[in-house]
């Protein structure tokens, strides 16, 4: 694009300058513009009306709900297919979505799971512009959801949870580990959680979940016997429920939960301690006892069920129970 212009300038003033002249021109074109992006005006365009697709596609996805992590993790998917496949996006065939998957999946060695999340954000990025009349049908239509592996992801054993209660120097620690475990809550719904939002006479409150929609979550005696404790052992004002231990006593944040019981797990050499194991363990435990699944997924928070029953993993011994009571 630059060595195109600079021709252009250089064959429209051949007129006014001799041989000299002409290549000096050319030679101080190319040393200044070399420091900037040139673009046609047409490219220019191009990318802006790019940019607010985007934007707008955002702001609708961000009226429907949807967190400003979820909303971040969006627009990087988007951006960087785009500027990998290299078109505008309403030139943008199914094809050329096929491509990039594929070359994703293979440049990153990704997983099936990781590059099928991808194809999904494209997938309801082109819907969206079908819907709102910006193209005529979305690309993504004709790429199908992609195989994936169903992994059965670890929980806590009885033992693992009594080793981290019992392994936690800090009341904070133990009320923190079985709130999570007879909860089931999210790092991020708990980390919202404030003192007045426990009821303890009921044994349960509410939890601002994803999508801004609020849920009752129920905890047990030993949990609301640790949250009374460490409460109790409180001298702050912060109204947060879990606070950090040195002053000023800050309301925790994930990380710092996050942070926490990863140096926990390595003290008590517990493999991958982590707050959403606690979240399958309950649903394990809860389904493994005979808890409906529609009532599993009302205390999970979770719109779909497909979604429950992928948290849930029945114990196989159980499977072989029931194989004998009702068919051997």
């Amino acid at each position: 694009m630059v060595q195109n212009l600079i021709s252009q300038v250089v064959l429209a003033m051949q007129p006014h300058l001799d041989n000299v002249q002409a290549k000096l021109l050319q030679d101080t074109l190319g040393a200044v513009l070399e420091r900037f992006e040139v673009r046609a005006k047409s490219e220019v365009q191009e990318f802006a009306d790019d940019n607010r697709l985007i934007e707008v596609f955002l702001a609708a996805k961000r009226t429907e709900g949807c967190s400003p992590k979820t909303l971040k993790y969006y627009n990087t998917t988007i951006l960087i297919a785009k500027a990998s496949i290299g078109k505008c996006i309403k030139d943008i065939q199914t094809d050329d979505l096929r491509n990039y998957l594929t070359s994703y999946q293979q440049g990153k060695n990704l997983s099936k799971v990781t590059v099928d999340n991808v194809r999904r954000i494209l997938s309801s990025f082109f819907s969206w512009l079908e819907d709102e009349n910006y193209i005529l049908k979305s690309p993504v239509r004709r790429i199908h959801k992609i195989k994936t592996t169903i992994c059965i992801k670890e929980t806590y054993s009885d033992e693992s949870l009594e080793q981290m209660r019992d392994g936690s120097p800090q009341l904070r620690d133990v009320a923190m580990i079985d709130m999570f475990s007879s909860t089931g809550v999210r790092v991020g719904e708990m980390v919202l959680l404030n003192r007045d939002d426990i009821d303890f006479e009921n044994r349960e409150c509410i939890v601002l979940g994803k999508g801004d929609k609020e849920r009752i979550v129920y905890f047990d005696a030993r949990t609301k016997i640790h949250l009374q404790e460490y409460l109790n052992s409180r001298k702050d004002e912060n109204p947060a429920l879990f606070v950090s231990l040195k002053s000023p006593h800050r309301r925790l944040s994930i990380n710092g939960i996050e942070s926490r019981l990863r140096k926990l797990g390595r003290k008590l050499k517990i493999h991958r301690v982590h707050p959403h194991k606690f979240r399958r363990t309950m649903a394990t435990m809860a389904i493994d006892k005979g808890m409906p699944i529609e009532q599993l997924q009302r205390l999970l928070g979770h719109r779909r069920i497909d979604t429950t029953l992928q948290y849930a993993m029945v114990k196989q011994n159980n499977v072989k129970f029931a194989h004998r009571k009702y068919i051997g």
